[in-house]
């Protein structure tokens, strides 16, 4: 299962809070104070900050400012808006400036993403590779010179006040959307602690210009569309859809300014803020109940900063922030519709410091909160909804964490770290109460807890614990089985009728065991592939529903996963199912290497390390079951050409560098089953070609073709050296193999896989080949193999190594591999003496349809 997804991104979310004496634990805001600007207040009245949040999140049209407007644009790059006649209202003044407007009349958009895989991404929701929509209506945001921009073309409107007053509600409900990011800017404009108020009318325009824009099409609805230079990729635009009663965010662009990708590696050291440790005390209350102090050490990178924001789970409520042991103001701010955050599901929580920020120096902020977080799941079985935000975090950034958990007799607490002696329970009028403390061994990018009331079965190998957790039985969810018997009738002896009994409940503690020894045979596959176990111990814990997930040292395992293979019979689980279930234990345990010790950097990236676990674990398959490996690849396959209701099929959902955007209202499933269905794929087109060209390269090396030896296994353990404790891009992982690519796989003589991340990273495309004109020229000492390759459905750039096969008595034999460019591409191979057939990929290595 993906790892949580908590990069914070600052598209449309940067918050800012002031400082203040105390907080409201039901609202999550401090109470109401007033006082001099950069001081804290008295109670009762609202300070400063507040003051301007409210006022940014309710502000309302000026008549005043309300004009008539005709010929007016506004350009950005990749973007136009042109206001070409109608009326507009700007609104009122907050910090001495215009923020927003609403139109009305006749406009028009041009939006022109940059390159084919946005291109087909804006096709997909709005039928438009290039976005040219009309549009009736449009709420604007703001923070730069918009209205400078647009008063050359404005006029004296004839009924200002109606105007104002019809579309005045509209804009006070929207002006949430953007409070928050505009609190960013125009809290920099506020006096510092001890400082005289700011003049700020008529000040310079801040270099991280926002404009939102929402906008009303005449054949689109309602969508949004965001030009932000603070965001990783400045340009994004979206609408909000509910399809059978769920709703969806489609994202149908975004990209960063003058480049096709995700920001360059070196873009991560510019974060202004880094958190490397973390210590929380919490106190869990089943079934629902969690409470919790975090104090987290932040060191300031760059100059200048008042604010930091956090993502925390919306079921939180932060009762008080402290900043080096000072009360400060906060907002805990709703997920708004709209926002990236609210696609996520999380919440935010941002404070403000008394003075900017300085870089080298070093914070600690301290975090009080609690909420109703946990769900009992029955089955001695709780589960914690905010796994991954349960705690102030700011992505996954590696760090130290250390952990203390209070909570009730009878169940069990395991964590992510190393469990350490702890000293008395902290309330003496609670001697029964459990308390366990957890330290992590190395930086980690997250970390977490699972509570259940658990069997605890060990299994050891070379020196490695493995603990796994299960509980007696599984979840009230969980659907039961049941088998036809035959009854003798008793009033008619001789005859027998048929009756449906259910099957006992599966135990997954009696399964425990099995799971645990499973267990130590993928960490000793994984151990001689990848080097050693990066972590002192392992505990695998059961958790209800389908979801699995891989947390440094700590696997939350599916209580399906638990099943022995009489169990999935009884639930009438098809072959292949069952496959795909034997898949999910090595999967999690898998990213012990590939998530936890190596991360990934970008949402784009993220595919790497669930394809990658996902091949890792398909390979543990592939030593014990050839076929069964082919089978999941197969189911995989078809999973990606299956057609949705409205006939299209999942390939067309983009690649797998659009990472959670996949997830839309055309494909609901769309990011599970590109990043593993393709992503698995991809590893096995990589890993393949790396065999083929090493066992045949023409300097006569060969090497073993499977196991710790082969090509792919190497490079990634080089990854691993290399890495580990880092986050890795794409471009870094291919770099890597670059290193150690073999002159055969050299397109055009070029020591690149360029070829195939443009075509195959970067596309979708599952082509179909085949042979055509084939020549087979025998000779005394030799047979000459010449015709075309065909590719079709495919882009006509499409490049391709697909390898050939003589079939010589009945055993194939490889000749080489063909690079084809396009839609046919010639070739001449020299055969054994004997050929008489050619095979075109005879083990299905590349991503194809049926030859």
């Amino acid at each position: 299962m993906t790892q949580v997804t908590r990069k914070v991104l600052l598209c449309a979310l940067v918050v800012w809070a002031g400082l203040a004496a105390g907080s409201d634990s039901a609202s999550g805001r401090a109470p109401a104070t007033q006082g001099t600007p950069g001081q804290l207040a008295r109670p009762g009245f609202p300070s400063p900050a507040e003051q301007l949040y409210q006022q940014l999140g309710s502000v309302g049209l000026d008549p005043a400012r309300t004009y008539r407007v005709r010929g007016a644009s506004l350009d950005r790059p990749a973007l136009r808006i042109t206001l070409e006649d109608g009326e507009i209202s700007f609104t009122r003044e907050v910090q001495g400036r215009i923020t927003g407007a609403v139109f009305e009349g006749e406009g028009e958009v041009l939006l022109t993403p940059p390159n084919r895989v946005e291109r087909a991404s804006t096709a997909l929701f709005t039928g438009m590779a290039i976005l040219e929509e009309r549009f009736a209506s449009a709420y604007f945001r703001f923070n730069d010179d918009t209205f400078a921009e647009i008063e050359p073309f404005l006029r004296e409107a004839d009924d200002a006040h109606e105007f104002a007053a019809r579309w005045n509600e509209m804009a006070q409900n929207l002006a949430e959307l953007d409070a928050l990011r505009l609190l960013l800017d125009l809290s920099r404009l506020l006096p510092e602690a001890g400082s005289a108020v700011r003049e700020t009318r008529g000040a310079e325009a801040f270099s991280d210009r926002l404009l939102h824009a929402r906008l009303q099409g005449e054949t689109l609805g309602p969508f949004d569309l965001t030009f932000d230079r603070a965001a990783p990729e400045q340009i994004w635009a979206g609408q909000s859809k509910t399809v059978g009663g769920v709703t969806y965010y489609d994202l149908w662009t975004a990209f960063a300014l003058g480049k096709a990708g995700p920001p360059a590696a070196e873009d991560d050291a510019q974060e202004d803020f880094e958190i490397p440790r973390y210590r929380i005390t919490t106190d869990v209350r089943p079934p629902t109940g969690l409470s919790a102090q975090a104090w987290l050490q932040m060191k300031v990178r760059h100059d200048g900063e008042r604010t930091v924001l956090f993502e925390l789970s919306r079921f939180l409520k932060v009762s008080d922030v402290e900043v080096d042991g000072k009360p400060a103001q906060f907002i805990h701010n709703p997920s708004l519709e709209g926002t990236q955050l609210a696609r996520r599901g999380d919440d935010q929580v941002a404070v403000i410091f008394p003075q900017a920020l300085r870089a080298g120096q070093t914070v600690e902020l301290k975090f009080v909160y609690g909420g109703e977080v946990l769900s009992d799941a029955g089955g001695g079985l709780l589960y914690v909804g905010a796994r991954g935000t349960w705690y102030p975090n700011r992505g996954m950034a590696m760090a130290d964490f250390d952990l203390e958990f209070h909570y009730p007799p009878g169940w069990t607490l395991v964590a992510t770290g190393q469990s350490v002696p702890v000293a008395a329970p902290r309330n003496p009028a609670f001697p029964a109460e459990q308390v366990s403390h957890w330290v992590s061994e190395r930086p980690q990018g997250l970390c977490g807890f699972n509570l259940g009331k658990y069997e605890r079965v060990v299994a050891d190998t070379a020196g490695l614990t493995v603990e796994t957790y299960a509980a007696l039985g599984v979840e009230k969810a969980f659907p039961r089985s049941s088998v036809v018997v035959m009854v003798p009738d008793i009033r008619v002896p001789g005859k027998a009728t048929s009756e449906v009994v259910e099957q006992p409940d599966p135990s997954p503690a009696r399964n425990a065991r099995s799971v645990a020894q499973a267990a130590v045979r993928d960490l000793d596959f994984y151990a001689q592939r990848f080097g050693p176990y990066p972590y002192a111990s392992l505990r695998i814990t059961q958790i209800p529903g389908r979801l699995s997930q891989g947390w440094p040292g700590l696997v939350f395992l599916s209580s399906y996963a638990f099943l022995n293979p009489v169990e999935q019979a009884e639930l009438r689980m098809e072959p292949v199912q069952s496959h795909l279930t034997r898949l999910v234990l090595p999967h999690e345990i898998a990213h012990q290497w590939w998530g936890d010790l190596v991360g990934w950097r970008h949402y784009r990236d993220q595919w790497l390390m669930e394809g990658l676990a996902n091949y890792c674990a398909l390979m543990t398959i592939e030593a014990d079951n050839p076929a069964a490996f082919h089978k999941v690849l197969d189911r995989y396959r078809a999973d990606l050409l299956r057609a949705n209701p409205d006939g299209v099929s999942l390939r067309d959902a983009g690649p797998v560098t659009l990472g959670q955007r996949l997830t839309s209202s055309h494909f609901p499933s769309g990011y599970e089953a590109v990043s593993y269905g393709r992503g698995t794929w991809l590893f096995h087109m990589l890993r393949e070609m790396l065999r083929d060209a090493e066992a045949g390269d023409v300097r006569g090396r060969v090497q073993a073709r499977s196991g710790a030896d082969e090509p792919f296994v190497r490079v990634l353990r080089q990854v691993r050296d290399r890495y580990a404790g880092k986050q890795i891009s794409a471009d870094e992982l291919f770099a890597a193999f670059e290193q150690e690519l073999p002159p055969s796989l050299r397109y055009e003589g070029r020591k690149s896989l360029d070829w195939f991340v443009e075509g195959w990273v970067n596309g979708a495309a599952v082509p179909r080949f085949s042979l055509d004109n084939l020549k087979i020229t025998a000779g005394n000492r030799a047979t000459r193999v010449s015709g075309r390759i065909l590719q079709k459905d495919a882009p006509d750039d499409l490049v391709t190594s697909v390898p050939l096969y003589a079939l010589l008595g009945g055993k194939p034999v490889l000749l080489g591999r063909v690079f084809v460019d396009g839609p046919e591409t010639p070739f001449h191979l020299a055969a054994p003496v004997g050929t008489r057939k050619i095979l075109i990929d005879l083990n299905e290595t590349v991503l194809a349809t049926s030859r």
